[in-house]
């Protein structure tokens, strides 16, 4: 395990993190952000509940709804979420408490600095296909309502506002959740309550699944995988915290009202409208049109600005740092932004959405051992804490880096391979579970530990 000395730390003043540009901020992308660059608890929990509420919930729920009946898909949805919660409030804590992102928070905490870079372009490479998918419901969602414009057209359209929003950084995006969170819960319990008064709630209850069928193992992996790139990003936002208890509020708050609350309406409104299309971005806009109306339509259009530009972000972080690990060159954050929504915008052009049922299957076992090899590495084995705790006091980076960490490599393959091929239980739980034991046990053996004598970065 070598040293890297990617990590330009020093005494460098932690303000440079935030440089702009003519396109946007940069938003600390490869430094630590300072305690006076905070937000409260409510401003970043607004964030965390418009990704989680808005139209990613509804649109797995609509999607487990039309293959699972009602209590399987609660279950599958209850499972995923306590999953999800645990997740990402121990990571929240741990971006906060570092005021690092996800993916240079990676550098200590299992995979080295090459590690990390691996981690940033892997959850660039998901979210921009995120990114596609829910950018083309933005797009069916204006072709309904302006149907002489084309649909590709408005999927450039929705990317290039997402993209703009994006690009100015975590303080322009906090106001876009301040207005597009409300309407849409207002939009989603009007939808509830006007179709579900036309049903009797028993018998939508008791309904079989009115599409192809879905397995509880499948469809949890659905819920679980579909948010689980949320938890590991979960740094990338609560490094704006102050606190640990403001981690958790927005924790709890987010996932309980954001993924079950919500999850559960989608469920019953699946259910109730029974609607079957060919492609699943023109079924979540049906049931909502059905429900609403052409206002329900424009504010499902609203919410998705909300849900993609945290797509959009943590991507943008994550390329930022694989650009220095690989290169040795500093990349804006902005400008990543800009190139990767423009990317995603041309993917949805092309009707990638038609293919997410089988991209959020692998996400929900690809995913989860990053999150576990973060977790074990930072809370039980703590390789790189005295180093962590030191320099952040300095408000730096540690002085020293390794390029790769056995162990977090080993294990992240494990815990692929056995979400992957492994016929019992949940595999987004398996592969969390064994990727975490692995790592210890690779711990224990060395593989995850420092060169005796780490030179300078």
């Amino acid at each position: 395990m070598s040293t890297d000395p990617v990590n330009s730390s020093g005494a460098a003043d932690a303000r440079s993190g935030d440089s702009t540009t003519a396109l946007g901020h940069d938003d600390y992308s490869l430094t630590r952000v300072p305690r006076s660059a905070r937000y409260s608890w409510v401003t970043v929990a607004v964030q965390r509940f418009g990704q989680l509420s808005a139209l990613g919930n509804f649109f797995l729920a609509a999607m487990i709804g039309m293959g699972m009946d009602f209590w399987s898909a609660i279950l599958a949805i209850t499972i995923g979420s306590v999953l999800l919660e645990v997740v990402t409030i121990f990571l929240g804590i741990a971006g906060m408490r570092e005021g690092l992102s996800t993916s240079v928070l990676a550098r200590w905490t299992g995979f080295g600095a090459k590690g990390s870079a691996l981690v940033g372009v892997a959850m660039a490479v998901s979210l921009t296909g995120w990114f596609a998918v829910q950018n083309e419901v933005f797009a069916q969602g204006l072709f309904s309502i302006v149907p002489q414009v084309p649909l590709w057209a408005w999927c450039l359209v929705g990317g290039a506002l997402v993209t703009i929003i994006t690009a100015r950084g975590f303080n322009f995006m906090k106001w876009v959740a301040y207005i597009t969170v409300p309407a849409f819960l207002i939009v989603t319990v009007w939808a509830f309550a006007v179709e579900v008064s036309k049903h009797s709630l028993s018998a939508l209850v008791s309904s079989p699944p009115p599409g192809a069928p879905i397995s509880l193992a499948v469809g949890t992996t659905i819920v679980a995988g579909g948010f689980i790139v949320g938890a590991i990003f979960t740094p990338d936002m609560a490094r704006f915290n102050r606190n640990r208890r403001d981690v958790v509020l927005q924790t709890v708050i987010g996932v309980t009202l954001g993924e079950y609350v919500v999850g559960v309406i989608g469920v019953l409104l699946a259910h109730a409208v029974k609607v079957a299309t060919e492609d699943s971005a023109g079924q979540v806009v049906a049931i909502i049109q059905s429900s609403s109306g052409l206002l329900g339509v424009i504010v499902l259009v609203a919410s998705i600005l909300k849900v993609n530009d945290w797509n959009l972000y943590p991507s943008s972080l994550g390329i930022a740092n694989a650009v220095e690990v690989f290169f040795r060159r500093r990349v804006n954050r902005a400008t990543v932004a800009v190139v990767l929504g423009a990317l995603g915008s041309i993917l949805s052009a092309f009707g990638f959405a038609n293919q997410f049922q089988g991209f959020l299957t692998e996400l929900g076992i690809l995913f989860p051992p990053i999150a576990a090899i973060i977790v074990a590495d930072y809370y039980v084995l703590k390789t790189w804490r005295p180093e962590l705790d030191e320099s952040r006091e300095r408000g730096a980076l540690p002085d020293a880096v390794v390029n790769w960490v056995p162990a977090g490599l080993i294990a992240w393959v494990i815990g692929y391979l056995v979400g992957k091929f492994v016929t019992f239980g949940v595999p987004s739980i398996n592969s969390l579970v064994i990727a975490f034991a692995a790592y210890l046990v690779l711990g224990k053996l060395g593989l995850a530990g420092k060169p005796r004598a780490p030179r300078k970065a």
